[in-house]
């Protein structure tokens, strides 16, 4: 986001909490707090009329939840990344953030200062925001319908697969254009392909897939982190 400060909106019933996060990430010279909503219809009617780079979105509010004003905010056409903020470390809430369209899930009792952190790498487009429990999703979530997930893997080609691996470890474009040796050009043509290959609508996306198939499995790769 050169040349300009990240643009956030906050989405948050609690005013304590919007208060908070404004004053922690207006410090922040590169990050800007535009708007902000203290329920989830109201959330979807800042973002589309602010257009932030950012919506911060807590789950629990009223009139409208933050996992269906995600799904209504990106289906209106916001280019908008949603990051979750939430106060519940859970696997089923994960999964239905994620399966909204949000690209990142951040939990309100981590470290300050590892939010700003978490909106510029969501504010890329370019890495994985995941959160711990992101390994328990495939063994909890996956029931019957393993066999069929992992079939969509089978019309990719052996690069394109090389890759989807790689995404699952939370690397960045530059870092897989450094590890394959193919130009940042290349590595994001590979992996738009893939998401049209694979169905999905994000590269968040492709690595729930990966996980939920049983094509990338727990403990086979390194640890996402911010």
């Amino acid at each position: 986001m050169s040349g300009r400060p990240t643009r956030i909106v906050l989405v948050d019933d609690h005013v304590l909490v919007r208060s908070g996060l404004k004053a922690l990430l207006d410090a922040e010279p590169d990050l800007e707090v535009t708007g902000e909503a203290d329920n989830g219809a109201r959330g979807v009617e800042v973002a589309l009329e602010r257009h932030p780079d950012v919506v911060l979105m807590d789950v629990e509010m009223p009139v409208l939840d933050g996992i269906e004003a995600t799904r209504r905010l990106l289906a209106a056409g916001s280019r908008a990344r949603v990051l979750v903020v939430t106060n519940h470390d859970d696997d089923q809430l994960v999964l239905r953030a994620l399966r909204a369209g949000a690209t990142g899930f951040f939990l309100k009792d981590a470290a300050p200062d590892r939010l700003a952190d978490a909106i510029r790498v969501v504010a890329t487009g370019d890495t994985l925001l995941a959160p711990p429990i992101a390994r328990r999703l495939v063994e909890t979530h996956l029931g019957e319908t393993r066999n069929h997930l992992l079939s969509r893997f089978d019309a990719l080609t052996d690069r394109e697969r090389d890759i989807v691996r790689r995404l699952a470890r939370g690397h960045s474009n530059a870092a897989l254009a450094r590890e394959t040796g193919l130009t940042e050009a290349t590595v994001k043509t590979h992996v738009t392909r893939l998401i049209t290959k694979l169905g999905v609508s994000s590269r968040v996306q492709v690595v729930v897939l990966a996980y939920e198939s049983g094509f990338v499995r727990p403990g086979h790769t390194g640890e996402i982190e911010l």
